[in-house]
């Protein structure tokens, strides 16, 4: 035991002073190659001086970022994420300048700005150097973890012997989709879980959910997360009792999206006891929150995030190889859809603007610190964690469900899935790791790239307003694109938004996804068949009838409400299970959904769904997106369940799992079955061997 002990601390001092020789290596070569870095006097040092001057600044760069870095993120916990990820730079290059400054001989000097370059390199290369020997020692990475979990237990309160649950959300993976990626051997960690592959052996179940009407995370997370998506039509939806736009990924809609759950559903969310909630646009009630959007709009103490920057930020090489990884996945990006423009691919929509950006921060910056801060919460000991990694979700939407970007997008998961189930082994209490997905996607051209106008044309045409010549680019529904502004603290608005009514005013027309929302603001109540069809005779014919347009929903004063399609059919809501009409191909379930949806207070004078086909799974997105969700048709009403096999099967033999709100309680349920029989995760030896 001794001598093992003996070795472990050898082993750990050459790992050291190999990063030691690296970084002083590295810092001589810039120093060579760097006009305004010097290492040396003006008249000249001999080649042994400047090596120890070299070899000093090293050692005294490493001993202040492992030292003075961490007092650094504590005082600027207050800063926006993205902010003090470019403060790492900076505050770099100042660590670096002191370091030459500690020198007791001839001082060297540096630019400022070419300090800020020599100290991103030098932790660059001290990372990369500390992994790659890590890599040869089996069991570096593993001791790390035991080091971080002890410390854990010795600082915070005994830890339960329970069971916790961690829950990953893969934000737009559809079922299909994700078997079709185990299938390829995209993701070898859920198919080991599955027990695909030699002398695997299945720990995990796949089930397969059906969303609502509204296949979107807004209202799907806010169903898992609270219990309840009552009166969550869309995506984004007009309300005449208020005169306001509501739009899920804005911060100050989220927030009353929560507050009024939280009254239907009866309690604060699945995460209410020692939770935490990571990357989600809800808190589900969760005490500890970072990168939540219903909180983003706060100034306060919960904005900190304290468990899930400090944990990151805190190791400057952490910051500066994320940094390093947006930039790659900019130029990434850049490059798939130089390829795709020049290779004249159909479908597609534009990806250029600030859109790399949003990309590279969902898939690089997003990940990262989610994921830091779920191992920090299992290192910690939380009962419940739920996190969202929204990679997937936006990169499909611009390049497609099934496409090549997508897919490299789903193997980083995977490889994000695999290190949470290594932390796991090291937490202080067993952890169960439950996958999930909020919906799907389904692929398509959208409807103005098909047919050369919006739906918002098409719905001025059928009212007699006059239609613009170039239909307006309608705005994303992605969720990234609001995590980055709520991670600048920039408040997510869209122009619009209030709306005052006035004499005969113009309809407000909303889409999200493959779906669509008609409202006349000037009228309080929501309108009938009878009334739309007196104000304007030709409106609902012209989008009924349009080869585009699947179905409309309506309220009727006869029927109570009607579903309208083609050729002039109009099938009563209590019909429709015996005459689906428009919604046969939709699937079943379609009728359940639009009569929940009809009954919503907020539900907009016409609810307007575009067409699909099932043959291909194809729709017609109202937004500029080839992979679109939000509404019925295809994979994007399919999303999956992966939950261990020590939990009760989420529905009994023959049942479905149908809407947010059931999967909620089938996790509640779960969380009930802690003190149950479990199924392990497999060790590092065990899936080895």
């Amino acid at each position: 035991m001794r001598g093992e002990r003996w070795r472990r601390v050898a082993s750990q001092v050459g790992r050291s002073v190999a990063v030691w020789a690296v970084s002083t290596l590295t810092m001589l070569v810039l120093a060579g190659i760097l006009p305004d870095f010097r290492l040396r006097s003006a008249d000249g040092d001999s080649a042994t001086d400047i090596a120890v001057k070299a070899a000093f600044g090293a050692g005294a760069f490493g001993l202040l970022s492992a030292v003075v870095w961490p007092l650094l993120v504590r005082l600027l916990l207050l800063v926006p994420a993205l902010v003090l990820g470019l403060l790492v730079f900076f505050l770099n290059g100042a660590l670096l300048l002191l370091a030459l400054r500690l020198d007791p001989g001839e001082r060297g000097t540096a630019a400022p700005e070419t300090a800020v370059v020599v100290a991103a390199v030098m932790s660059a290369v001290a990372s990369a150097t500390g992994a790659a020997l890590a890599v040869r020692d089996d069991d570096a990475y593993r001791r790390r973890l035991y080091r971080l979990s002890d410390r854990r237990r010795r600082s915070g309160p005994p830890c339960p012997s329970t069971p916790g649950t961690v829950f990953l959300q893969l934000d737009g993976v559809g079922h299909d989709v994700l078997l079709d990626a185990v299938a390829k051997g995209l993701m070898p960690t859920v198919a080991r879980w599955l027990g695909i592959g030699d002398g695997a052996r299945t720990t995990h179940r796949l089930t397969p959910w059906r969303t609502d009407w509204s296949s979107q995370t807004g209202a799907s997370q806010l169903g898992i997360l609270h219990g309840s998506n009552h009166d969550v039509p869309a995506f984004r939806w007009y309300e005449k009792d208020t005169r306001e736009v509501v739009v899920c990924n804005r911060p100050t809609s989220a927030a009353e999206l929560q507050r009024r759950a939280a009254g239907y559903a009866g309690h604060d969310g699945l995460l209410a006891v020692d939770g935490a909630s990571r990357g989600n646009l809800f808190s589900g009630g969760a005490g500890q929150q970072a990168l939540v959007l219903s909180i983003a709009g706060r100034r306060s103490r919960e904005n900190r995030s304290r468990a899930g920057y400090f944990a990151y930020f805190s190791d400057p090489a952490n910051a500066v190889r994320t940094a390093l990884s947006f930039v790659a996945e900019v130029g990434r990006e850049i490059g798939q859809s130089t390829r795709t423009r020049l290779g004249k691919q159909r479908p597609r929509v534009s990806r250029g603007g600030l859109y790399p950006l949003v990309r590279a921060f969902a898939t690089v910056v997003e990940r990262d610190v989610v994921v830091a801060a779920v191992t920090g919460d299992m290192l910690a000991g939380r009962t419940a964690v739920y996190a969202d990694l929204v990679a997937y979700d936006e990169v499909a939407h611009h390049s497609g469900p099934a496409s090549r970007d997508a897919q490299k997008v789903l193997e980083r998961l995977d490889r994000s899935l695999a290190l949470i189930e290594n932390v796991a082994e090291h937490a202080p209490r067993p952890y169960r790791i439950v996958v999930l997905s909020d919906h799907g996607q389904s692929p398509g051209e959208t409807f103005r790239s098909r047919y050369g106008l919006t739906l918002g044309d098409l719905v001025r045409a059928g009212c007699g307003l006059p239609v613009p010549r170039r239909a307006e680019r309608t705005r994303s529904g992605a969720e990234a694109r609001a995590a980055v502004r709520a991670a600048l603290r920039i408040p997510v608005e869209e122009s619009g938004e209030r709306h005052r009514p006035t004499r005969r005013s113009e309809p407000i027309v909303l889409a999200s996804g493959n779906l669509g929302l008609v409202s006349f603001p000037d009228v309080t109540h929501r309108m009938s068949k009878e009334e739309i069809d007196a104000r304007h005779p030709a409106l609902l014919p012209t989008l009924a009838n349009h080869p585009g347009i699947g179905f409309l929903l309506v309220r009727s004063d006869e029927h109570g409400g009607v579903v309208l399609g083609a050729y002039g059919a109009e099938i009563p809501l209590a019909d429709l299970d015996d005459n689906p009409g428009p919604l046969a191909p939709f699937g079943p379930g379609a009728a359940d959904a639009v009569r929940r949806t009809h009954s919503f207070p907020h539900t907009a004078d016409i609810m307007v769904n575009s067409f699909h086909d099932p043959a291909d799974g194809e729709v017609l997105a109202f937004e500029e997106q080839i992979g679109s969700h939000g509404g019925l048709g295809g994979e994007q009403g399919k999303p999956f369940l992966l939950s261990p096999l020590g939990f009760s099967p989420p529905v009994d033999e023959g049942e479905e799992l149908v809407g947010a709100e059931h999967v909620h309680r089938v996790l509640r349920r779960w969380m009930r079955e802690s003190d149950g029989p479990q199924v392990p995760l497999e060790s590092s030896e065990e899936r080895a061997a």
